[in-house]
């Protein structure tokens, strides 16, 4: 299976701070309204059958829900998936939250999803190219993908790692591995060898002050990909 049991057990091991707007997962509030914008710019949500892969505690999936998407949430964090169902039960979405893979998931529902969502996963497992492909075989023809990761250089290594999580304190210790980066060259290849089209790449930048994130052209440390699968 393509996982990191390290991994697993880090955002195990904090899954109960998920929902916590000022928590470990502090980053993730602060950037979901961002990227669930950034998503709505390029398809509309409403209806549409979306599959959240990496969903953790479920930030996106909830705020996909609540755009009138039906949803799936998939992850192999038992603990975060935990943390999701709690949450959306309260929260009243009827959210399936499943744990399983994404290429286990793409032999049984291909072809099932309108909208795919990968963001801040790619990053985490050890084949990331195995999951684009898995995201190419979950989205029907003509429908889209996103994902979002971070780009591989300097300077994501001092705004990521040391700046995120040994300066401002944004994040765990330990959270990213510089040599899991991605370049957005590479995962645009990962993308044409499935087949799918890139359409947008779009740069994420953070103001450690302020505490905001931004969209703009700066690729050098966040970006998101979008793409589309060919009718």
């Amino acid at each position: 299976m393509n996982q990191d049991q390290s991994e697993l057990d880090k955002f195990n091991a904090v899954s109960d701070s998920w929902w916590d707007p000022y928590g470990h997962f502090r980053p993730l509030h602060d950037l979901n309204p961002v990227r669930l914008g950034w998503i709505a710019a390029h398809v509309s949500l409403e209806n549409k059958n979306i599959l959240d892969i990496g969903c953790g505690g479920g930030i996106l999936s909830e705020s996909l829900a609540r755009e009138k998407a039906t949803v799936t949430g998939i992850d192999l964090a038992e603990n975060a998936l935990q943390t999701a169902r709690k949450h959306c039960h309260h929260s009243g979405f009827p959210i399936r939250y499943i744990a399983i893979s994404a290429e286990d998931l793409a032999k049984k529902e291909a072809g099932k999803y309108d909208i795919v969502t990968c963001m801040e996963l790619l990053e985490h497992v050890p084949d990331p190219c195995s999951i684009v492909k898995a995201c190419s075989k979950l989205v029907k023809p003509g429908g889209h993908v996103f994902f979002a990761t971070l780009n591989r250089n300097l300077k994501s290594l001092f705004y990521a790692i040391i700046g995120a999580e040994y300066i401002m304190r944004l994040l765990p210790k330990g959270t990213h591995r510089y040599e899991k980066f991605i370049t957005p060259a590479e995962l645009s290849r990962y993308v044409r060898s499935t087949g799918m089209i890139v359409t947008d790449i779009t740069g994420v930048t953070c103001d450690f002050r302020a505490k905001k994130f931004n969209l703009n052209h700066n690729t050098q440390v966040n970006y998101m990909l979008a793409c589309t699968k060919p009718e």
